[in-house]
């Protein structure tokens, strides 16, 4: 399911970026600057919706998945239509 991210607070939203930007063991091309650069980043990206906000239910977990990413996903992409 797709969390518009203007849903979270701000201490949510930032939270969840930090965590996506500093996970260890992926390469996610954010290690290279600051923090603050990075969640800058990000958050540009969602606002510009080229990057998502993602709930899965089954894990109860969020994670920051790119556009691309997700229209590999027709499921997920059926169920918002915004996406397209």
């Amino acid at each position: 399911m797709i969390i518009p991210y203007e849903k979270l607070s701000r201490e949510a939203l930032r939270g969840l970026i930090e965590e996506f930007v500093t996970r260890e063991g992926t390469d996610s091309g954010y290690t290279e600057k600051s923090l603050d650069e990075n969640v800058e980043m990000v958050k540009k990206q969602l606002e510009k919706k080229e990057a998502f906000i993602v709930y899965d239910e089954e894990t109860e977990t969020a994670n920051i998945v790119s556009k691309r990413h997700l229209e590999q996903k027709p499921d997920l992409i059926r169920k918002n239509p915004g996406l397209s």
